[in-house]
Parts: structure tokens; C-alpha cells; sequence
């Protein structure tokens, strides 16, 4: 587990190309660290709340011991991306000035195959267990958003995650969801070892280890014009909401076992 939880913060210097895999439009880009990233704007798709699911969730993912690049905060200058010819690829960077999330690119990382890796029962319980605590609807045999980088397996893009953040009605009653979609997750099948993943995970994730993930959420990313919350209460709901899914785990647990049970 992570001593301390804090990300670095890069300058984009350079926009290499787009990745054309999703609606949100991400890049690689290089920062003044002359290391290249795959760049997530919040001026995408569903905006900050997608890299708040990121970061959240990646950070997770690292404290239960999985491997995930390395996440930054990437800031955009005001005059970065007026050169650019693509019109759209323009309107996102000129509406993404400030401090995005970044992914350290995996050069020469491959997707992961389930059909050619398999993955060890811990891990593929640990991997379903997260998913199922995060609400990450995006692990499924259609995208596995795994890769299989230096014979080792990586997690990526996790912002489909905490989807309750889109209505942000009834916390609560997302918390205690029993996340029926973990049927699709493409580790199922393997995840014959839920019950002590679970223990495990909850051990690592304490309350303290939840909040200084949730502090690292910048001002800026919490901004809602839909709400009347400032950026301390958005946070508060945040850690609410993973505290009471941690305490109702079984929940999501038994959801996971009985949905495997239909595919063995």
C-alpha cells in the first residue's frame, strides 16, 4: 500500500496524436518531464466527473496492491492547441485549460486477451471485487481495459466508475446497490476467491486511506453548475458513499458470487 497517497503535476508541452478509441477524444501527449502520457481532458464527454472516477479509482486499484500507471495532473497552458488544425481536437483543448488527468503511456503494451492470459484466481477476485466497489461498468470481454505490459497485467480507464455521480440523487441508496452489470465483468468467470479478496481489500481501504484519496479531487474539477454543493461537500458525499459501500460489501459480494454461479 501506497505510504503516501499525492500525485506529481506535469506541464503538456506537446500533443502527439489523438486516441480515437471512445466519444471523450483521449491523446498522448508529452510533458516537461519528457515522458509521454495518455492525456484525459475535462473538457470531454462527461467533463471532470470522469477524471474524478479516474483518479479515485486508479488510486484505489494502487492501494489494493494492483498495478496501474502512474496517474499526474497535467496542466494545459491557455495558449496550448491554437495551432491545431483539427477543429474539434481545438474546441477540447482550448475547453480543457488548466489541470486534466494523465496517464503515464505504456509504450509497446498490448490489450489483454483473456482467451491467451489467464489471470490467477487472487487477482482476478481482487480486480472483480474493485469493480464492483467502484461501480466500474467497463471491465467486460467487449473492452477489458486491461493491458499486458513488461508479462504483467495493468488496469486502465477507469472513468466509467461511480456513476451515481451523474444524477448525484441518492447516494446512499447507490452505496447499497447490489451492481447487477458485474455479470459482465470479463474476470467473473475466475473470481472464484471474492470472499477473501473482499476481506483483504477492506482491510487496506480505511477511512483515513478513502479521505486523502478524495482530498486529492482538485477545486477546480468540482465546480457543478448542476449543484449547489461547494467542492468540501462533493468530497463529503464522495467519502460517504465509499465508507457505506465498503460497510455493505456483502452486498455487491454475494451479487458477484451468485452471477458467477450462472457462468461455471
Amino acid at each position: 500500500m501506497p505510504e503516501d497517497i499525492k500525485l506529481r503535476t506535469v506541464n503538456v508541452t506537446r500533443y502527439v496524436t489523438p486516441l480515437r478509441e471512445g466519444g471523450s477524444l483521449p491523446a498522448i501527449a508529452e510533458a516537461d518531464d519528457n515522458f509521454n502520457y495518455v492525456l484525459k481532458f475535462k473538457g470531454a464527454g462527461h467533463g471532470p466527473k470522469a477524471l474524478i472516477a479516474e483518479l479515485i479509482g486508479g488510486e484505489i486499484a494502487r492501494v489494493l496492491g494492483l498495478k496501474v500507471p502512474e496517474l499526474v495532473f497535467a496542466e494545459l497552458d491557455e495558449a496550448f492547441g491554437r495551432t491545431e488544425a483539427d477543429e474539434e481536437i481545438q474546441d477540447l483543448l482550448q475547453g480543457s485549460r488548466g489541470l486534466n488527468l494523465a496517464l503515464h503511456y505504456l509504450s509497446g503494451a498490448i490489450n489483454f486477451d483473456p482467451v491467451v492470459t489467464t489471470v490467477p484466481a487472487d487477482m482476478a477476485s481482487k480486480i472483480v471485487w474493485l469493480d464492483a466497489y467502484i461501480t466500474n461498468v467497463d471491465r467486460t470481454f467487449r473492452n477489458t481495459n486491461m493491458l499486458i505490459w513488461h508479462k504483467e497485467l495493468w488496469l486502465i480507464d477507469h472513468g466509467a466508475s461511480l456513476y451515481f455521480h451523474h444524477s448525484f440523487s441518492d447516494p446512499e441508496g447507490h452505496a447499497k446497490s447490489k451492481f447487477a452489470l458485474i455479470k459482465d465483468h470479463v474476470l467473473l468467470p475466475k473470481a472464484s476467491e471474492l470472499q477473501k479478496a473482499g476481506k483483504e481489500c477492506r482491510e487496506l481501504l480505511t477511512t483515513e486511506v478513502l479521505q486523502d484519496i478524495i482530498n486529492l479531487i482538485p477545486d477546480e474539477w468540482l465546480q457543478w453548475e448542476e449543484s449547489e454543493l461547494n467542492a468540501e461537500e462533493i468530497r463529503k458525499v464522495y467519502l460517504t458513499f465509499l465508507v457505506t459501500r465498503l460497510e455493505n460489501a456483502d452486498i455487491f459480494i454475494k451479487e458477484a458470487e451468485d452471477a458467477r454461479q450462472t457462468l461455471i
